[in-house]
């Protein structure tokens, strides 16, 4: 599902050197992943609000994560254990040094071609980002999954899994640049209704 998640980072240096340690703990470098890091610009600001969850190949690998991230400074934002979202689902949570919430997961249905598991967005109004994202679905590979008022999520249709949810929130997510691999071949560059840059990759 995703060809990047590009974030633009108050210090790039920081920033990588976190997703450095809490990646190689869950047994990926950063360079295999589709992360990417970006600075400031006067026309790019800070990434703000956005969540992402990385495929762990264990529940060991999730504690690892948590833990190597804990003990080296940086933010809790939830211990490893089980959540309610599916009954095989077990995460923990940091935050990155820009305040956003990086995930390590294990659970039935993990992402399977790459180490980006799934993607949240805070959204100022759900049916109007629902309706943007509905209208790239199909040049995505993408099915609605859960569909309410409050939150929407798209799944992958294909193999591979992976998933991209929309949430209501108050603050919403800011400056994130997002690919999204595209079996039709199309290309484009977008901007959903709150100014992400969306871009559709063709694959291969």
């Amino acid at each position: 599902m995703f060809a990047h998640v590009a974030l633009r980072v108050a210090d790039v240096v920081e920033t990588a050197a976190f997703y450095e340690l809490v990646l190689g703990a869950i047994g990926v470098e950063r360079a295999q992943c589709e992360l990417r890091l970006g600075a400031t610009t006067a026309q790019r600001r800070r990434t703000r609000n956005v969540h992402i969850g990385f495929a762990a190949p264990s529940r060991a690998h999730v504690d690892r994560f948590w833990r190597t991230g804990v003990e080296a400074g940086h933010r809790d934002d939830g211990p490893p254990g089980e959540r309610a979202y599916t009954g095989t689902y077990y995460g923990a949570f940091l935050l990155d040094p820009d305040g956003n919430s990086a995930e390590a997961v294990h659970r039935d249905g993990l992402r399977t071609d790459g180490v980006v598991d799934h993607v949240w967005l805070r959204v100022r109004d759900v049916a109007a980002a629902r309706a943007f994202y509905l209208g790239l679905a199909g040049d995505v590979d993408l099915r609605l999954g859960t569909d309410t008022p409050e939150r929407v999520s798209f799944v992958r249709s294909g193999p591979g899994g992976g998933t991209f949810s929309l949430v209501a929130g108050d603050e919403p997510t800011e400056c994130l640049e997002l690919g999204l691999l595209s079996p039709s071949g199309r290309a484009a560059t977008l901007h959903d209704p709150d100014g992400n840059v969306v871009e559709l990759v063709p694959r291969g």
